[in-house]
């Protein structure tokens, strides 16, 4: 499956993802990370791997990608070749995983039950919002849980597999960034219930249960805090879940987030500083928001503040955004590094002036 055709039809190329080889803390410990005057800066890489390339040509790529500071890699599909040429340079391998949005046919044919139901009664099984491969799974189902943990589990079990990362470790999208809606002909100014999950029965008895109402007896759901509260809870509860499958092999854990913890709990309902994990990447891609360079120092600062230290943060950075000016690029990394960011996850063509500026700040 190709990861990224939402992005890919705006005529932007792909998505981001990375993350370092940890020396923080084992996921479910208490144990603060080590100070980033120990670490050093580090960088990581979103990869979607070609299982057709030789090793001879990965090592020396690799090699390169280890010079210019970047320690680990997430492959966003299971190769033995890509993942054994990374560490052999000395980066860690990662295995990147589509979470809550898995549209697999087989999946969806044996198990419509699974997913996630919109405000108006539309299951992602049938009705997927936006694009066809926006197949969301309910967080609420055990089954479900049970399912994710059991993918975690064989991507662990991989002697050649250093850890796990998280994408799409989320809702829906309720509200898309701005520059979307265009694309899709969508005034999303407030939210709307072909896009508001999950109003399943599993889930709507859940929060009456808790609450004493069911969600779709809410005159404005959008504006009820326990019900965005109890979202936010199920998706953590997912999270803690897969993240003790990763301490039970003692390999990290990480996730790609949207860009600050505010973003994420309006439009996915994604609480992820809240989250048992040895570092996280979130997004910040200025472009989607219609922002400059000057805030992608802005969200590093949120984050790194609510995060208080609980894990390392390494800003995710969207190369077609840059068009190519290196200059803007290097402010770019040095913004995030100035807020606190462990280092910059790169999703893009990593072509040597990439590397170059990438090498400089390390």
């Amino acid at each position: 499956m190709n990861k990224r055709n939402f992005i890919k039809a705006l005529g932007l190329s792909g998505l981001v993802l990375a993350k370092p080889s940890l020396p923080a803390l084992a996921a479910g410990t208490t144990e603060k990370p080590q100070s980033m005057e120990k670490i050093g800066v580090q960088h990581r890489v979103w990869i979607n791997p070609d299982p057709k390339e030789k090793a001879a040509d990965l090592a020396k790529r690799y090699a390169t990608y280890r010079k210019a500071g970047i320690t680990d890699l997430f492959f966003e599909a299971d190769s033995e070749v890509h993942f054994r040429a990374a560490k052999a340079a000395g980066i860690k391998a990662h295995r990147w995983m589509w979470t809550m949005n898995r549209g697999e046919k087989e999946l969806l044919a044996s198990h419509p039950e699974w997913y996630a139901v919109n405000r108006k009664g539309e299951s992602c099984s049938n009705h997927p919002p936006y694009v066809d491969y926006y197949r969301w799974l309910c967080p609420s189902k055990p089954e479900v849980i049970n399912y994710l943990k059991s993918q975690v589990e064989q991507a662990l079990s991989k002697n050649y597999v250093d850890g796990i990362h998280l994408d799409y470790v989320r809702f829906c999208d309720v509200i898309l960034p701005v520059n979307l809606w265009s694309k899709y002909g969508i005034d999303q100014s407030r939210e709307l219930p072909e896009y508001d999950f999950c109003y399943c029965n599993d889930c709507r008895s859940a929060y009456k249960t808790a609450y004493g109402k069911d969600p779709l007896e809410i005159e404005h759901p959008d504006q009820s805090p326990s019900w965005r509260k109890f979202r936010y809870d199920r998706i953590t509860n997912v999270v803690k879940n897969l993240a003790q499958v990763a301490q039970q092999h003692k390999k990290p854990i990480s996730a790609a987030v949207f860009p600050t913890p505010e973003i994420a709990k309006r439009i996915v309902r994604q609480d992820w500083t809240n989250w048992p994990l040895n570092a996280v990447m979130p997004m910040i891609y200025h472009g989607f928001y219609r922002e400059n360079i000057t805030w992608i120092g802005d969200a590093v600062a949120e984050g790194v503040k609510t995060l208080h230290g609980a894990f390392p943060l390494y800003a995710g950075l969207f190369l077609p955004d840059f068009n190519n000016n290196y200059n803007d690029l290097r402010e770019a990394v040095k913004l995030a590094i100035d807020n606190g960011a462990a280092g910059v996850s790169i999703f893009g063509d990593m072509t040597p002036e990439v590397l170059r500026v990438l090498g400089e700040s390390v």
